[in-house]
């Protein structure tokens, strides 16, 4: 992978005709040594948020050794990347064959479920193996989410009571997970999910061996600015706390866009300028999903590459490079009033589903990739141990 100085240096170099995807190492580094160093528990990243090579050996080799996989390709991309860490299957809805390949071939043994049919499915594919690791999840508001999840996933709470009951029965250890949704942006939900998994327990009588309290910690955006990450930590931890179990099970979490979100960002070509309408030669078919269909409104910066850029600054929609109308970025996206067709734009919090959402739809396309070592757009991050926000 080519390395470059900046954003800045890689654009003058290459002046590219088509969108250049960026990733940040050092972003990766501190995001993922933080949660290694903050969180009570087990960090098990969520492959699914970015599956680059480079980044899942960058989050290895800083610390996290555990990784939460929804398919069999993630299974074979983690294994061939590493074959020691531990991997997760924790989609709630899984094939048989995919459940058999897993446990047999690649011998994972943790799975998880929401309703009475996966459980069968799982003992049926796995000949009733008797060292399962069987996490049951339940479904909670994601009301302080930007992406609601509990319409797909989720046993309601009465369901839940009978699912434990029959995991314990036939599991070698139980768990119970829940998820806040994507980019939650108050960390009352995860004490919320934490304060129903405990009145499961008091139900059922039965401790869960773990306690996986999901993903859906956030990144910043321009007009997304959640409290600091440790804030979360400490809710979680107090919220743990009033449980009052007398032997606190293993702690599991799940962070992706946490993780990966600053750690990527696009560069686009402006095409056309009509007013306050920019048409880009990226979009929503590209890398640019989470812009377009949750409508985040992603930071953004005009690359000068040498001409001077106005002060004053205009909130600009995007439009791709499709012949498709869905093919829109509502923002606002600010940027200076001056840029015109052939200026280039970086566009970041792109290391969250950036790539992965990426199709080849009208035949635009790109794949090229190269390392930066400049400080991301914005970001939550000052130093590894702080957090603070700062626009570089």
């Amino acid at each position: 992978m080519r390395k470059f100085t900046s954003v800045n240096e890689l654009v003058n170099t290459l002046k590219p005709e088509y969108p250049v995807y960026c990733i940040r190492p050092n972003s990766v580094r501190k995001s993922a040594e933080f949660f290694k160093n903050n969180f009570p528990g087990k960090v098990l990243y969520a492959v699914k948020t970015n599956p680059n090579e480079k980044i899942i050996k960058i989050i290895i080799n800083s610390g996290i050794q555990n990784f939460d996989v929804a398919s069999i390709n993630e299974i074979k991309l983690i294994r061939k990347i590493d074959n020691k860490v531990k991997i997760y299957f924790m989609h709630t809805i899984k094939s048989r064959e995919s459940i058999k390949e897993a446990y047999f071939q690649y011998n994972i043994k943790d799975f998880a479920l929401d309703s009475k049919d996966e459980l069968l499915k799982i003992l049926e594919a796995t000949n009733n193996a008797k060292d399962l690791n069987l996490y049951v999840r339940i479904a909670i508001s994601n009301e302080h989410a930007e992406i609601d999840l509990s319409r797909k996933f989720g046993a309601l709470a009465s369901e839940a009571l009978g699912l434990l009951r029959l995991c314990k029965e036939h599991g070698k250890k139980v768990g119970l997970s829940f998820h806040v949704g994507s980019q939650c942006m108050d960390k009352i939900s995860f004490s919320k999910g934490i304060s129903e998994i405990g009145n499961i327990i008091k139900k059922t009588k039965i401790v869960p061996d773990v306690i996986n309290i999901g993903g859906g910690f956030p990144s910043i955006y321009p007009d997304l600015k959640p409290e600091p990450l440790d804030s979360y930590l400490n809710e979680i931890k107090k919220a743990l706390k009033n449980l009052k179990l007398e032997k606190m099970p293993e702690i599991f979490c799940e962070p992706g866009r946490a993780i990966v979100a600053e750690a990527g960002s696009t560069i686009v070509k402006v095409i056309l300028k009509k007013k306050q309408k920019l048409y880009i030669n990226d979009g929503t078919y590209g890398s640019l999903f989470d812009a377009g269909v949750p409508n985040f409104v992603l930071p953004t910066k005009m690359i000068s590459n040498g001409r001077v850029v106005s002060k004053k600054l205009t909130a600009f929609n995007f439009y791709g490079p499709t012949c498709d109308s869905l093919d829109y970025m509502k923002g606002p996206f600010l940027l200076p009033n001056n840029i015109k067709e052939g200026d280039y734009i970086e566009l970041g919090q792109l290391g969250a589903y950036g790539t992965t959402f990426r199709t080849k739809f009208n035949g635009f396309y790109s794949d090229a990739i190269y390392q930066v070592d400049d400080k991301p757009i914005l970001s939550m991050y000052d130093r590894t141990d702080k957090f603070s926000y700062l626009v570089a």
